[in-house]
């Protein structure tokens, strides 16, 4: 064992940083913190016309494929991975980081080139770490920038990004 050649009077200076604009995805952007302007999510966002879908949920949860399966049925994509929050007059506008953008993640296979549209407007957000058990749920929403907007929780169903497309195309009987 070493000896200590004394003692240590000053701990080594921290690194100081910006605040960090990342929301994980797990917080979620009601924000109170005051500060404006675009936020960045770690999710993925997909649309039919303008109406767009935000898909959040932890590493691996699956978003990239479920925006995979719902572009195979006419959506297109908004980004992958990462997402960019703007709040609108007309609402939450969704749109991608320029390097990212045109891209998504198929895993086993690499990045895809995929369709993009360049700005949707929230229309739903598609929570994957919470599975929906009723058959006809409850309407719930979740604060977005200040603003509620529809929550859909993931479905154990084959026919989930189907309906989620349509669910795009004309929204839901309350």
């Amino acid at each position: 064992m070493a000896a200590s050649s004394g003692s240590r009077t000053s701990a080594r200076p921290r690194p100081t940083s910006p605040p960090n604009r990342w929301a994980p995805a797990s917080s979620w952007a009601c924000r109170s913190d005051g500060v404006a302007g675009p936020l960045i999510l770690h999710a993925t966002a997909v649309a039919i016309g303008t109406r767009g879908a935000l898909i959040r949920g932890p590493s691996g949860s699956g978003k990239s494929a479920l925006a995979l399966e719902m572009m195979a049925a006419g959506a297109a994509l908004v980004s992958d991975d990462r997402v960019i929050l703007e709040d609108g007059p007309d609402g939450i506008a969704l749109t991608a980081p320029g390097a990212i953008r045109g891209l998504i993640e198929a895993r086993g296979m690499g990045i895809l080139h995929a369709d993009v549209t360049d700005k949707a407007l929230l229309c739903v957000v598609v929570d994957l770490s919470r599975e929906e058990t009723a058959r006809l749920p409850d309407p719930k929403e979740v604060c977005v920038l200040s603003r509620q907007v529809p929550l859909i929780h993931k479905m154990a169903q084959p026919h989930f990004a189907a309906a989620l497309v349509q669910y795009l195309k004309g929204g839901r009987k309350e």
